[in-house]
């Protein structure tokens, strides 16, 4: 590749907030279906159309040298692509990142927890909506709760320093298990975020009415934990309590309640290149034509990606009182 040149060290956008956090999907497959994520019947991309690993590790280089420090890997759930070890492993030796994490469903976590230890991966991010098995099958649709405990018990073994499950309430669904989500989690010595639902795609129940806020779900884990406002933050949007005398810190993730868009310092690159500036705007710079078109050539992507910040908006605009969805596209096809 081309030496550096002289782009800047940091990636400041039109509000002067630092980008140093990029999610990156590497797939849109999934083999689950979560009902807030995707529709039931999903038509994955061709193979051609997917960035390869080695196109991912590259625009994650290009990243690191702009100032990124953080690297979140996601899909659809990114431990069903082949060789996605690979890409964990070569991220993971960049100099000048700080911080490799991951989210995923878990389903592959058992057998793959120690190996991304191993990699570098700090952090993971696991997604647990119920633990109910018929429930649980029925928000995934498919999914398997015994595989993803097994896969939360695997990281724990591994040695992962923080695993922290995400919990999407939905009202009428499993908006009744807060407290024994939060229980679990305190009993594993782990950490948990409540998630608002974000009004991605069209699905096929009112989201107005289904989305229980952060502000509820905490007045309920209030009536049964004893919870102490945190300034701590792990460099994303999650506003944490301590539960004391435990590991347990309890996350609220708020895009309706209680917008965090003000301190916004990520972008989000979908598994076809695509780089959005805000996940719930259409903002977007096509970055897989200048990495097939410039093989050798980082110099084209920089610029992209530093004039990228000069459009990325000032947050997103989610109104669950609209009847169509904020942004078409599911969950997963821009990365969870």
């Amino acid at each position: 590749m081309a030496p550096q040149d002289s782009s800047p060290a940091e990636l400041i956008d039109q509000f002067g907030r630092r980008v140093d956090y990029i999610r990156l999907s590497i797939t849109d497959r999934c083999d689950f279906r979560c009902v807030y994520c995707m529709g039931e019947d999903m038509t994955f991309l061709p193979r051609e159309e997917v960035l390869t690993l080695e196109e991912c590790e590259r625009l994650v280089r290009v990243f690191v040298g702009l100032g990124v420090q953080k690297v979140r890997i996601t899909g659809g759930e990114p431990l069903v692509r082949k060789n996605a070890l690979w890409l964990f492993e070569q991220v993971g030796k960049l100099p000048g990142l700080r911080e490799l994490v991951l989210t995923t469903n878990g389903s592959q976590l058992d057998h793959q927890a120690l190996p991304l230890k191993e990699a570098g991966v700090s952090r993971i991010n696991i997604s647990l909506d119920s633990l109910d098995a018929e429930r649980f099958r029925k928000i995934t649709r498919v999914g398997d709760i015994n595989k993803v405990l097994r896969g939360i018990d695997a990281a724990k073994a591994a040695g992962i320093a923080r695993i922290r499950l995400n919990s999407v309430l939905m009202r009428g669904f499993n908006d009744d298990e807060a407290v024994a989500l939060t229980q679990f989690a305190v009993d594993k010595g782990i950490d948990i975020a409540f998630i608002e639902e974000m009004p991605l795609g069209q699905v096929d129940h009112n989201r107005e009415s289904s989305c229980v806020t952060s502000d509820e779900t905490l007045g309920v884990l209030q009536q049964h934990f004893r919870l102490v406002s945190s300034a701590e933050t792990t460099g994303g949007p999650a506003r944490y309590w301590r539960i004391p005398d435990t590991e347990t810190r309890v996350g609220f993730i708020s895009p309706h309640s209680h917008n965090f868009c003000e301190s916004c310092n990520r972008v989000r690159i979908t598994c076809k290149g695509e780089l959005f500036l805000c996940l719930g705007q259409e903002d977007v710079v096509d970055l897989m034509p200048l990495l097939r078109e410039y093989p050798n050539d980082d110099a084209p992507i920089r610029e992209a990606i530093v004039n990228a910040m000069k459009i990325k908006p000032k947050g997103h605009d989610f109104d669950l009182r609209r009847a169509e969805p904020a942004v078409v596209r599911f969950m997963s096809v821009t990365g969870g």
